[in-house]
């Protein structure tokens, strides 16, 4: 370990100036879309290639297989992958364990040094990555460039943060003493992310993890599992120990329950449903015989996200926001505007200006670069259709409604908005994670903030007014997570907005933000006295 410190000092003293976010493409270059468009054809000759599990660093085959499908053609093998059962979690756990006696003691600058080698890879490869992810989960280019330079972002910030951690001085030193604190790891844990930013989130979570000295057993969602090899891949061609991430995708109700039931294992970082963030809470609840701590869950489990125009908002605005934010990547956000609360005063015109907006956008193969691609899977399609139908009964179909049937092969659906829907009703409640908008009509602002408030999620909320005492009340009332004010309430920025909510959206972790880190370490406090 000491021949690699005084080039990995120099390496990370080249990343200490001030973070900065990835730069997003822009894809009207002609350049920019030239290499998008090589980077489509040079995955595309790669797809239906076998992926191994790596347990230890060694490649491992089993007989079940998971397929990834491209959801826009799902006669298209993306990847096919070995599928991890429970007989996979022990080899894992000790893999784990083992790479853990040695990583917990690198030194921070060797953990970060190899953060910032896997941001400087992803940016070289950013194309690439940005085609695998249009293929795999049917983001249109400028969405997949988010998710990679979200990515890259996590890489510089997380580096940075723990060598930050590491310099932690006490405000107060007893006298005759030298008192210190230091962030240890806490040890194995199970990172479950999920198939919507199977880059990002996933990364994320394992970056975390990594850079503070854990070792991880890395189960990604069975719809996306080759994005998560690629950057295993990637990893281990920066240097990563064997044993530091373990690439084991399998079924959630066995390899998954498994590994978050062991007793080894010290903690979950998961993002995915309510469902399943409040089984892994309750099985990691549980003390497994040999158990020695409290299991740690970081889970973010999704929302009902509204935003509130009032009556003196910027209506060209709001619409172009509540669009957006409803739409990109098909709703496919828990971010995602499911819910649009219009005061009524400008409800009917509001509609009338949505209307064309929505029917702008394009719905077909992302990687011709469309508006909306397909919905990940097909049991999501028929989910989301369900929803459609219930609204045709609660509401009135403003534009959308049905099966894309003219996009292709694949699941795609029309954007669709549902104006007349009432509070409390399915629509307004519930998370449908698709390309559909309730529209709810309110009395007043007060009202607004009343139905935004009556749901049991809380992970992000926008509005749209001129009024300075309406938005300070919406920052003291509106509870939620992430708020945004005349904006968007999608698209969160590392190191801008720290994310992450409240209520069943889970245990508000504020990712890409200061605090993040300390989810994945313990303090530990020295207090030396002097000779």
């Amino acid at each position: 370990m000491a021949t690699i410190e005084a080039p990995v000092r120099l390496q990370n003293q080249l990343h200490q100036g001030p973070f900065a976010n990835e730069p997003l493409t822009d894809f009207s270059n002609p350049e920019n879309a030239r290499q998008m468009r090589a980077a489509i054809e040079k995955v595309r000759e790669q797809l239906g290639r076998e992926y191994d599990l790596i347990i230890g660093g060694k490649r491992v085959k089993t007989s079940d297989k998971i397929k990834s499908l491209n959801p826009a053609k799902p006669s298209q093998v993306v990847g096919i992958h070995q599928k991890a059962g429970k007989e996979h979690v022990e080899p894992a756990m000790q893999a784990a364990l083992k790479a853990f006696a040695t990583w917990s003691h690198a030194s921070v600058e060797e953990r970060a040094g190899l953060l910032f080698r896997v941001g400087d890879m992803l940016r070289e490869r950013k194309f690439e990555f940005c085609a695998w992810l249009t293929f795999e989960v049917s983001k249109n280019w400028a969405e997949a460039d988010g998710d990679v330079a979200e990515t890259i972002d996590f890489c510089e910030y997380y580096a940075r943060e723990a060598l930050r951690l590491s310099r932690t001085e006490l405000p107060v030193q007893m006298p005759g003493e030298r008192d210190t604190l230091l962030y240890i790891p806490l040890g194995v844990g199970a990172v479950i992310p999920p198939w919507n930013f199977p880059c990002a989130i996933m990364a994320g979570m394992t970056l975390a993890s990594v850079v503070s000295g854990n070792t991880v057993i890395l189960k990604p969602s069975s719809d996306s599992p080759t994005i998560a090899a690629k950057f295993v891949e990637l990893l281990e061609e920066a240097g990563m120990p064997d044993g530091v991430v373990n690439f084991c995708p399998g079924a959630g109700g066995s390899f998954g329950d498994a590994v978050v039931s062991h007793p080894k294992t010290r903690y979950i970082a998961f993002t995915g449903s309510r469902e399943v963030g409040l089984h892994i809470n309750k099985v990691a609840a549980d003390q497994a015989p040999g158990q020695l701590w409290i299991k740690r869950t970081v889970l973010e489990m999704g929302g009902k996200d509204a935003i509130i125009v009032d009556a003196d908002a910027d209506l060209d605005a709001a619409v172009e926001g509540v669009a957006s934010a409803a739409f990109g990547f098909q709703g496919q956000k828990c971010s995602a505007c499911s819910r649009a609360i219009i005061d009524e005063k400008i409800y009917d015109k509001f509609l009338e200006k949505l209307k064309p907006r929505v029917e702008k956008i394009t719905v077909g193969d992302p990687a011709e670069n469309s508006n909306m691609g397909a919905v990940i899977n097909e049991g999501s399609m028929k989910d989301i259709l369900g929803y459609i139908e219930q609204g045709k009964k609660d509401g009135r179909i403003i534009t959308g409604g049905a099966r894309d049937t003219k996009a292709g092969e694949g699941y795609f659906i029309q954007p669709t908005v549902i104006a007349d829907i009432e509070p409390k009703s399915k629509l307004e409640q519930e998370e449908i994670f698709g390309p559909v908008l309730a529209v709810i009509k309110a009395k007043n602002f007060d009202h607004a903030l009343e139905i935004a408030n009556d749901t049991e999620f809380g992970l992000t909320g926008a509005v749209y007014t001129s009024s300075q005492e309406k938005i300070d009340r919406a920052i003291r009332e509106f509870h939620v997570g992430n708020l945004y004010i005349n904006r968007k309430c999608t698209g969160a920025t590392v190191g801008c907005h720290p994310f992450g909510g409240f209520n069943m959206s889970g245990t508000d972790s504020k990712s890409g933000g200061p605090d993040y880190l300390y989810l994945f370490t313990q303090g530990k406090a020295i207090g030396q006295k002097n000779r």
